[in-house]
């Protein structure tokens, strides 16, 4: 099976690579490639089939779907892997929108809330609570967005002390992930989808605007579970079904790995069983059927359909 490991550009200066995202920074644009590399617990941990077209389909189709909450970076979608878009600087804060209480990683709001903790991220939440269990409330617990390493933990007033960003563009953003959030879980609820979380970046324009960044909505940045067997699961201490990267991380915590440490194999049965996932979210969500693009030549084709950009780019063209 092709994979989509990594894709080399002459012409366009430097690369900035990240654990799944290649991109390009081209006057006032930026070429983000979405690869099929796989990460967690802060490592690539292997390839899966497909998975970069995946989430750049369903990136787009959100921010189609929000556009009317807030401006976001996407100006075209010319390659199935790539998104070209408006070149932004990014705020350095990962805004993540919980629903439920859940979580395996150090930075979930369930691993502290287990260990006894009910301030977490400077948030009080209630006695009582059950893993996977509906919040009285979505909540916003931010984080650092680090270069390397693992992400902090901020609260609001860490924000607004650090100077990150200024009180006015945090009270924007703060609306602005509450409203998407909420459009995500309506438009999800009549596919019969739960949208327990998710994360959202933002960046600021030229002008200073705030812009919606990065990706939205996609199973590496959110949690999506079967709303039919949700219920009957969570009854019976068990985790949701789900559509998302949650599945992958379970699986590796479960052969004791969670960062640290060789990284286990992934079997061909497991890889096919997370692209299947990635691509069932896809087709729940549009209601479309997914239809990858069989190209063997991946890195080639996605320089044919960014030749255009490419010739601007040599001949001083905006």
């Amino acid at each position: 099976m092709i994979v989509l490991k990594t894709v080399n550009i002459p012409g366009f200066g430097k690369k900035y690579q990240g654990k799944v995202r290649d991109s390009y920074k081209v006057r006032d644009k930026r070429i983000i490639i979405t690869t099929d590399r796989q990460s967690a617990f802060d490592r690539v941990l292997g390839f899966i089939p497909f998975k970069g077209q995946v989430l750049t389909k369903l990136s787009e189709f959100w921010f189609k779907k929000t556009a009317d909450i807030i401006q976001n970076h996407l100006l075209s979608v010319p390659d199935p892997n790539v998104m070209v878009v408006k070149n932004c600087r990014v705020i350095p804060i990962e805004m993540v929108v919980r629903g439920y209480i859940t979580g395996v990683t150090d930075t979930s709001i369930w691993g502290s809330y287990e260990k006894g903790e009910r301030v977490i991220y400077g948030i009080k939440f209630p006695e009582g609570l059950r893993k996977n269990e509906k919040l009285p409330e979505p909540v916003i617990t931010p984080t650092t967005k680090a270069a390397a390493g693992h992400d902090e933990r901020l609260t609001e007033e860490d924000i607004l002390k650090r100077r990150i960003v200024s009180p006015s563009i945090w009270k924007q953003m703060k609306k602005a992930v509450l409203a998407l959030y909420k459009r995500g879980q309506k438009i999800c609820d009549k596919t019969g989808i739960i949208l327990a979380d998710t994360k959202y970046e933002f960046g600021l324009d030229e002008k200073g605007k705030l812009i919606l960044v990065d990706e939205i909505h996609t199973p590496d940045s959110s949690r999506y579970w079967i709303n039919k067997t949700y219920q009957e699961r969570l009854k019976k201490g068990l985790e949701p079904d789900s559509f998302d990267k949650e599945v992958l991380r379970i699986w590796f915590k479960e052969r004791g790995f969670s960062g640290k440490g060789k990284i286990p194999k992934m079997s061909p049965e497991f890889i096919s069983k997370i692209g299947s996932l990635y691509m069932g979210i896809y087709e729940k969500i549009t209601g479309k059927k997914f239809v990858p693009d069989l190209s063997e030549n991946v890195n080639q084709r996605i320089k044919n359909n960014i030749r255009d950009i490419i010739y601007n780019t040599e001949h001083g063209n905006k």
